[in-house]
């Protein structure tokens, strides 16, 4: 791994309900990015997929980082697959949750990190990975404060079947009326965000499950906060763990909360006394 910036990132205390175990000389240096993949019952995927990520940062990362298994709770065999993978790969980490959520995984595993940039993707590496140095660059150099990836801005290249294209784009139409959004796929699993931003942030995201994502978004928005986007290649997962009917009533649920709780999302709120600036 390159050398890693000098700057001191922020971190927050892991949660008492997550326990860690990192790799045989990892440690827990500072590094510019960390990288979460949020699991739950994925022993057939990460096998494949964690080695072949690890490989890819090794050879194509320009930038220090650590590589976080994210388990909220698996039952199948996911927590052996992951603490082994953790011992034997140099960089990677394995964190233990006992309550599901990816949201909650998302939120301890960021909680925990010590990185100046913090990332997470899908375990099926749905996204192409060439886009990852798009996604965490402008946020190193501090020219954003997130970062997302879409697969409806121009330059996408996406296979999915039409049920699930159709309910995503309808979803971000929703997002766009009702909340005001001004960035264009809530849900694709491929994020990023400068650790500053996310010690502010976290605090105010209610959601531990599929609308995390969407919450954070439109708080980031209606703080006034950059959001870089990057098109992406998305190729669908058959065997993905999202249930999709449940995941977007549970969305639609959560719109509902946002759109009473505050004002739209291309409008700022006010300046308040104990907020950050994020320069």
């Amino acid at each position: 791994m390159s050398k890693a910036f000098t700057d001191n990132p922020l971190r927050i205390a892991t949660p008492p309900e997550a326990s860690r175990v990192l790799a045989s000389g990892t440690g827990t240096d500072p590094v510019d990015v960390e990288i979460v993949l949020p699991v739950y019952n994925e022993e057939r995927a990460l096998p494949a997929s964690v080695p072949l990520l690890h490989a890819f940062l090794n050879a194509e990362a320009a930038f220090s980082w650590r590589l976080t298994i994210a388990d909220n709770a698996s039952t199948d065999d996911t927590s052996a697959i992951g603490r082994r993978l953790a011992q034997s790969l140099p960089g990677v980490s394995y964190l233990r949750l006992e309550q599901k959520g990816r949201g909650r995984a998302l939120k301890a595993a960021w909680g925990a990190g010590n990185a100046r940039v913090l990332a997470y993707m899908d375990v099926d590496l749905a996204t192409g990975l060439q886009a990852l140095t798009p996604l965490v660059t402008p946020l190193l150099a501090r020219d954003s404060e997130l970062a997302i990836g879409s697969r409806l801005v121009s330059g996408a290249r996406v296979q999915r079947s039409f049920r699930r294209a159709l309910i995503s784009l309808s979803y971000n139409l929703i997002l766009r009326t009702a909340l005001r959004a001004l960035f264009s796929d809530a849900q694709c699993g491929f994020k990023a965000i400068r650790a500053d931003v996310a010690a502010a942030l976290l605090p105010e995201i209610s959601d531990n499950d599929w609308f995390f994502d969407t919450e954070l978004l439109v708080t980031a928005q209606r703080r006034g906060l950059r959001i870089h986007e990057v098109a992406v290649d998305w190729v669908e997962d058959p065997d993905s763990r999202v249930r999709v009917v449940p995941t977007a009533l549970a969305d639609l649920r959560g719109v509902l909360r946002l759109l009473r709780g505050g004002r739209g999302a291309r409008q700022r709120a006010r300046p308040q006394a104990h907020s950050p600036s994020f320069p």
